[in-house]
């Protein structure tokens, strides 16, 4: 993850929201202390997925168990007839 000054950002911003949409994480500090980050969508995206599948995973813990067979059974209920 690269650094740079406040004031750096301001002035070269084009090219550092290209350097982000290639990937690079950017730490933006001011007076040496980190005062922001700028990363990539795909990281932002990536973030929305593994909170998502959490959910899930969650939510499948306070649900009954199902066998197979019980599955199965469902299934093939649908194709009577």
């Amino acid at each position: 993850m690269r650094s740079i000054q406040a004031s750096d950002a301001k002035t070269h911003l084009p090219q550092l929201l290209d350097d982000v949409e290639r990937g690079e994480t950017l730490l933006i500090t001011r007076h040496g202390r980190s005062i922001a980050r700028i990363v990539p969508e795909i990281d932002q995206r990536r973030s929305q997925v593994t909170q998502a599948v959490e959910r899930i995973k969650e939510r499948r813990r306070r649900m009954p168990s199902i066998t197979l067979e019980e599955l199965l059974s469902a299934r093939n209920e649908g194709r009577k007839g």
